[in-house]
């Protein structure tokens, strides 16, 4: 037999062994990686979180991914209402993500324990947390929602001074004012604080409209910049920070297996909606609940389910 096929087992064991350490490695600092990251959110003292009860997930049938967003007003201290409701879709198939924005004060009918009550949905946060306010969606809409992630206003700039520290990338549509902070119209790159004060700002004509609309500005560059590729060595690290200063039930293995799954795919730009859509509501005042968005649930909860499986 010729010498050089006598090799070939030897190199081949030589090659397996060779990629066996490279995957320890590669593992080894992911999760240290990760472990610094979360770790450095449990020694900050002001990451308070408040107990948000039981979350009752529910998976999609098609095998996507729901997941509620919500920024809470309450910085950690206690349940107030919610600042913001979203719903953030992901396909592992398509490599599409999806954000749906649903008003704040759109009139819905919430659940609670004591029967059914009228109200803007961002009552819900503050009558139940997380699992009133899915269980009021998919009354509502019909749409299943599996994990959720809450953010509180002083988490939120830490959130996104790690997936872009050097800055986030907005084009400012206005001057504005909010808290001190004041931001000039144009494209910048934007501190944690500063997106957050974006994102907040509603004293003008457009009130929560353009909040909600700037919102979904922040949510896009945060997508687009914080899940580079050319960042992926800081993701473990950024994922260990994320959880840290999130309240949610998403389990650690979603990240790698969508945040990579996006990372190295076409890297398609994220998808907006925002509800209620156009033509399906109008303004209306109740004295318990103030000025509302009163809407046609069964025409809002049709668009979503359009948006998510066009």
């Amino acid at each position: 037999m010729p010498k050089g096929k006598k090799n070939k087992p030897k190199k081949k064991r030589k090659k397996k062994r060779l990629i066996v350490w490279i995957l320890l490695i590669l593992i080894g600092l992911t999760a240290f990686g990760y472990m610094k990251g979360l770790m450095s959110t449990k020694f900050d003292k002001n990451n308070k979180q408040a107990d948000v009860g039981h979350f009752s997930g529910e998976k999609s049938g098609d095998g996507s991914t729901n997941i509620l967003l919500l920024g809470s007003d309450s910085r950690g201290e206690d349940q107030g209402r919610s600042d913001s409701i979203m719903i953030a879709h992901y396909d592992n198939k398509t490599k599409q993500p999806k954000l749906v924005s649903i008003m704040r004060d759109t009139f819905v009918t919430i659940p609670t324990d004591s029967g059914p009550e009228n109200n803007k949905i961002n009552a819900a946060y503050s009558y139940g947390g997380p699992e009133l306010v899915r269980k009021t969606i998919k009354d509502n809409f019909g749409i299943p929602i599996q994990y959720y992630a809450i953010v509180n206003f002083e988490s939120f700039p830490k959130i996104v001074d790690t997936l872009a520290p050097s800055g986030l990338k907005i084009d400012a549509e206005k001057d504005l004012e909010v808290e001190g902070t004041v931001i000039k119209k144009g494209p910048q790159k934007m501190s944690g604080e500063e997106a957050l004060q974006y994102a907040r700002f509603r004293k003008d004509a457009e009130s929560d409209f353009g909040r909600v609309r700037r919102q979904q500005q922040v949510m896009s560059a945060l997508l687009q910049q914080g899940l580079n590729p050319l960042n992926a060595w800081r993701f473990p690290e950024a994922v260990g920070k994320v959880q840290g200063y999130t309240q949610t039930d998403i389990p650690f293995g979603f990240y790698p297996k969508s945040g990579m799954s996006y990372l190295f795919s076409k890297h398609k730009p994220l998808e907006i909606l925002t509800v209620p859509v156009e033509g399906t509501w109008s303004d209306g005042y109740y004295d318990h609940a103030g000025s509302v968005l009163e809407i046609d649930t069964q025409a809002n909860g049709q668009a979503i389910k359009n948006f998510f499986n066009k």
